[in-house]
This record gives C-alpha cells, structure tokens and sequence, in this order.
C-alpha cells in the first residue's frame, strides 16, 4: 500500500485531506519567543492580530528530523510505501528533512519525494494526481513518483496581493517600495516560476476589481487548461462576495471536474499578508510552461 504524506503548506482543507487520508506533517510558526505548530494550535486570523500588534511578521521553519521519523514509523511498522509531497525547497527543507528522516531510520528505499516546486494548494494539485494514480491501481511507488514528478512543471501558481506591508516586513521589500506601491494603489500579481516566487503583471485600484482583471487576463489559459480540478484560494479579511463571484465564474466556464474553494494556511498568509487572491491549476497536457 502507498501512502501519501505531505507538509502543512498543501492548504488543501480538511475535508480533502480526509477523504484521501493525507498523513500531514505541520511547519512551525514562530511568534516572538512563542513557536507554534501550523493547523494545530495556530490559525491565520492569529497570525494577522499578533502581526498587526507587534508591527512585525511572524516566521516559519521546517518540522525536525525527529518529527518526520515519528510519522514514517507509522508506515514502517505496517510496511506501507510513502510518498511525501513537500513546499518548493527553494522556500523550506521540508524536502530534504524527510529525506534524512527516511535514511536515518532505514526506510528510504521505500519512501519517494515530490519536491513540488510550489506552495498553497499548487502542492495540493499534484497531491490530487497522485490520489487519483493510486485510486487507478498503481501500486508501484517509483511508478507513482514518475507519473506525478511529470505534472510538477504543469503547475500554475499565481496571486494577486493587496498590500505589500506584509511582504516588507518579511524582509523581502524595501520600506520605500512598500509606501510607494500603497500611494499607487499598486498591487502585484506573485507568481511560482521554478519553485521560487517571482513579480508578474502589476495591477492598480481597489483589490476587488484588481482580483477581476487578474481572472480575466487567467481566462485564455483557464480555458485549456487540465480539466481535473482548479482552486480558488485566498488569506481572509477579503470580502466574501469577491471569492464567491470569482469561484462562480470559474464553475461557469464549464470545464473544470471539481472547483475548490480554499483557505490558505500560516506560509501564504505571513508571506501574502490579507487580501490575498489567486487560482491555481494545471496547464493542459499539449501547452508549453
């Protein structure tokens, strides 16, 4: 049997988790002199109140060693293959501390890492094709591997930001940069290129009708895109109507098997901060990345 395992950074929700029974390894976040475990004792809307009080962002760091041995020994013990999806490891060493964790208790041979070269639910598209290899009868773990290792490229990850308070506090942009995008109104479009985060189309004006322009510059790729499944995931504090009108355009085009709507957890919102839009799916097979 082939289990799959996977970071808190998939942000795929609780009911999906649960149906394709995902073993979820939580990164920590650390809040001052506090460190807390991701889904299980901190939320986003936490992470916004201690943000905003303290005027500073809060970090993240990879789980240990001796947590991912303690989740391994649980497939060790029933002699169950693992196959671990992992946060881009140009962002964490998720990746990499499984790894050491396979070695170190002598289970490698049967453990096989997707480095998904993403984040949010970027990682939680590909987690989506690995259930759905397995559920076809494949049983073969280096086989499963190679057929989802082939989906990775066809990744689509983008979002729309509303503020980049939260990004300059992270150290990632100049104080300057942030005042002048706010005078502006300037809001980037993030995008996930080869597992590093890089600034698309900038937009301007208010977020909502920034997170329309955004759809429909998406619309020509949604259109061929991989009919399987597309999320809708954001950071809260964003008015519900603009998610839900946003979801129901994309249910409207017809498509699309499955749209998910989803909030993401403790990674996007630290670096995103709130406001946060964006819709993740797959390129269709014949299009080029």
């Amino acid at each position: 049997m082939i289990r799959i395992y996977a970071d808190s950074t998939n942000d795929l929700g609780a009911e999906l988790i649960e149906k394709y029974n995902i073993k979820i390894i939580p990164l920590y976040v650390n809040m001052g002199d506090k460190t807390y475990t991701d889904w299980v004792d901190i939320t986003p809307d936490m992470i916004y109140e201690w943000s905003d009080k303290n005027k500073t962002t809060p970090t993240t760091a990879a789980f240990s060693i001796g947590d991912a041995e303690e989740a391994l020994k649980e497939a060790q013990q029933a002699g169950d293959d693992v196959l671990f999806f992992g946060i881009s490891s140009h962002l964490s060493a998720s990746c990499n501390v499984f790894r050491l964790a396979a070695e170190e208790i002598g289970y490698e041979e049967h453990v096989a890492i997707i480095d998904s070269k993403n984040l949010c639910t970027g990682i939680g598209l590909l987690i989506l094709k690995a259930a759905n290899i397995i559920e076809q009868g494949e049983t073969d773990l280096k086989e499963v591997a190679r057929k989802v290792e082939q989906f990775v490229p066809r990744v689509r990850t983008s979002s729309v930001i509303e503020t980049l308070l939260y990004i300059h506090r992270g150290g990632r942009c100049s104080a300057t940069k942030a005042l002048f995008a706010t005078a502006l109104k300037i809001k980037p479009k993030i995008v996930v290129a080869d597992g590093k985060l890089t600034v698309g189309k900038k937009y301007r004006g208010k977020q909502e009708n920034v997170i329309r322009q955004y759809y429909d510059d998406l619309l020509p790729q949604l259109k061929t895109a991989d009919k399987d499944a597309v999320f809708v995931s954001h950071t809260g504090r964003l008015d519900q109507s603009i998610i839900d009108e946003i979801a129901e355009k994309v249910r409207s085009l017809g498509h699309f098997k499955n749209v998910y709507v989803t909030r993401a957890g403790s990674v996007e919102t630290i670096h995103c901060g709130p406001g946060t839009l964006g819709v993740f799916f797959m390129a269709g097979e014949d299009e080029n990345r």
